[in-house]
């Protein structure tokens, strides 16, 4: 640490100088030992700029771009690109825009990889959490084949598409993810407010209440009594979560589970080869080879399923085979999306057909979505007004035994 400091010397003469030591309280004893009196210490500049610089750097690395200014970002590249300018330039200009430091410095760090002689494709995998294995695959393809403006046009297509999407399966999940909450809420009430009174009542009346009506009041009974112990079960659950969504590890075991839940797994399945079958698709057109095209787009997903996929799929074409006969005995394609490969396969338009499966599954995809929610939404009203109808039942039951036994 660089340290600047006004002191008087032994004769009362003033010195402006700067040291060079780990803390502030060190750098008074050097300075004491030397016969100096320090009236006034501080961090010189150049060492705070450095601090900074170096705390930009580490924050731009974990940083993670969020995917509508990634759509902005591609766009604008494409468009620069597109108009004559250089990369460096063009992100450059781009960086200078970002409002926040973080952003910014991010696209501050390809600069400097750029300039230090990196390729784009090689400084975007230095940041997996923004430029995930597709996008650089799509630009890799386009540094090798000399079309990187038009390979960052059609990435804004394929970004905007998956931005477009999500927001239409969050927009779905809003309102039944509000039933649930809600439904959650009035559980905790009744279990922790209301059923303690009514047990309290049945004790004090004598009351036998039926066997799911005692069931009832033990939970209630069980919940007041250790409910530190289910905040800690539902911290540990949190914290399994996002473990989860977070880790290599975590992501991969869930990647693979996620096909075996009936509904959520057909729905990733086809997900997943929408996004394969896009990036195969125009890599295809532009001129990529058929093998060097599969070595780019496996690193698109971990899933157990498709990489066995992928390995068939090389198999065939090593060996002279179809990929619309490796995609058919998979089982994961269906039989539709196996016949338009086909027929690309014949015509010498196997790109074309593959972008052109890839729209028809982002279609279907939409349809399942909106399928899904609407049919999800009377199911939880149904399951919300057995729960709550069972439990007024439960409570009710035995007053209206007890009201009978009166008379």
């Amino acid at each position: 640490m660089i340290l600047t400091y006004d002191a008087m010397d032994a004769g009362g003469r003033p010195t402006t100088d700067s040291i060079d030591a780990p803390n502030v309280k060190e750098a008074v004893e050097q300075l004491r030992r030397r016969g100096l009196y320090v009236k006034k210490i501080a961090e010189s500049r150049a060492s705070t700029f450095r601090r900074s610089a170096a705390l930009r750097a580490k924050t731009a690395d974990s940083v993670r771009l969020p995917l509508k200014l990634l759509v902005q970002i591609t766009r604008q590249l494409a468009m620069l690109l597109r108009a004559g300018s250089g990369l460096v330039p063009a992100i450059s200009a781009i960086q200078r825009q970002m409002p926040n430091p973080n952003h910014a410095a991010l696209l501050g760090r390809l600069v400097n990889d750029l300039e230090d002689g990196m390729t784009l494709t090689e400084t975007l995998r230095k940041h997996p959490r923004t430029f995930d294995a597709v996008y650089c695959a799509i630009i890799a393809a386009g540094e090798a084949s000399g079309t990187l403006t038009e390979m960052f046009e059609r990435l804004s297509v394929i970004v905007g598409k998956r931005r477009a999407l999500r927001k239409k399966i969050l927009g779905a999940m809003a309102y039944p993810a509000l039933l649930i909450a809600m439904c959650f809420h009035i559980l905790l009430v009744l279990l922790f407010f209301v059923l303690p009174r009514f047990n309290a009542m049945f004790v004090q009346l004598g009351v036998q209440t039926p066997a799911t009506t005692h069931a009832l009041l033990q939970t209630a009974e069980f919940l007041r009594g250790y409910w530190p112990l289910l905040i800690l079960l539902a911290a540990g659950l949190g914290g399994a979560v996002a473990w989860t969504l977070t880790s290599a590890a975590g992501r991969q075991w869930l990647s693979n589970v996620q096909l075996l839940i009936p509904v959520v797994g057909r729905l990733r399945s086809r997900l997943i080869q929408g996004q394969i079958f896009r990036t195969m698709g125009m890599l295809l057109e532009s001129r990529v080879d058929v093998l060097d095209t599969l070595d780019l787009v496996r690193e698109s997903t971990r899933n157990r399923r498709f990489e066995k996929l992928f390995n068939d799929l090389q198999e065939a074409v090593t060996s002279g085979g179809r990929l619309s006969t490796a995609f058919e005995e998979s089982g994961i394609v269906e039989p539709y999306i196996c016949q338009a490969i086909y027929t690309g396969e014949d015509s010498g338009s196997l790109g074309e057909s593959m972008s052109f499966c890839a729209d028809m599954l982002d279609e279907s995809n939409e349809e399942f979505i909106t399928m899904v929610t609407k049919m999800l939404e009377p199911v939880i009203l149904i399951i919300m007004g057995f729960v709550v109808g069972g439990v007024a039942i439960s409570l009710f039951v035995p007053l209206f035994d007890m009201t009978s036994a009166i008379k």
